[in-house]
């Protein structure tokens, strides 16, 4: 009666970046009252102090900051991390927070914006990223094979040439949504339906899912600017090829 929601009681951690400490504040007591820790940093440099000795499950991330802004924090944590991270934006020109996309990030939100909605978008990425997937063309092994590319849908793992490519989170989220219904177009607003939870009424630019699909072309494709796998749907979105023949191990 009246119990705080907690999520399915273990803790998720979250580091709270931003040098405005009223914001800090702010969603420390809020994430904190539905069931996250919260650890903060007030800088890009402190935030990177922060990460390596917590070890947190998302990363919300202001973009200008002192020190190290949020594109640098955000280019060092992919270095070595596929971390969840949400950028927090007060710039007014898209192609900044395209930029964040570019490199790494998962999801923005724009300042000033309402603690509910960023609530919401932890809630959207972290369940997506936890999320094990599962679709009639993938195998009840979880492994898929195409020409070079072995994916691996329990285990969450992708491996080119035998060697593991790092995805974070939601890029394989993107791929399991795409590889496990092959062979059918996905509208940029389904995709960001399917994979980031935005409902259609919300207006959100859809290059989000652009920006990631180009992102998962650097990565697996031969030739990315010829993609064989990942394929544009003229008028639509995008689709996977259609796979034929899967590949199960012995």
């Amino acid at each position: 009666m009246g119990a705080v929601n907690t999520l399915e009681n273990r803790k998720e951690r979250i580091l709270v970046v931003d040098d405005e400490a009223s914001i800090r504040r702010i969603l420390e007591t809020r994430l904190s009252m539905i069931g996250y820790e919260v650890v903060t940093a007030a800088d890009g440099e402190e935030a990177l102090t922060v990460f390596k000795r917590e070890h947190p499950h998302l990363v919300v991330l202001d973009v200008m900051m002192p020190k190290l802004d949020g594109y640098g924090v955000c280019q060092e944590l992919r270095k070595e991390s596929d971390v969840p991270i949400i950028l927090l934006t007060a710039l007014g020109d898209v192609a900044d927070r395209i930029t964040g996309l570019e490199l790494g990030a998962d999801d923005y939100v724009v300042k000033p914006f309402s603690p509910k909605e960023l609530e919401a978008r932890i809630r959207s990425v972290l369940r997506r990223v936890d999320k094990n997937g599962g679709s009639s063309t993938i195998p009840s092994s979880g492994v898929i094979t195409i020409n070079n590319i072995k994916i691996d849908t329990n285990k969450r793992q992708v491996y080119k040439n035998n060697e593991r490519i790092r995805l974070t989170g939601m890029e394989f989220s993107l791929l399991e949504l795409l590889v496990g219904r092959s062979g059918e177009p996905f509208s940029r607003t389904d995709i960001l339906q399917e994979v980031w939870g935005y409902t259609p009424e919300r207006h959100v630019d859809t290059r989000v899912v652009d920006v990631h699909i180009s992102r998962l072309r650097a990565k697996l494709e031969d030739d990315p600017s010829n993609p064989d796998l990942i394929l544009t749907a003229r008028g639509t979105g995008y689709l996977f090829q259609r796979i034929t023949d899967v590949n199960k191990p012995d």
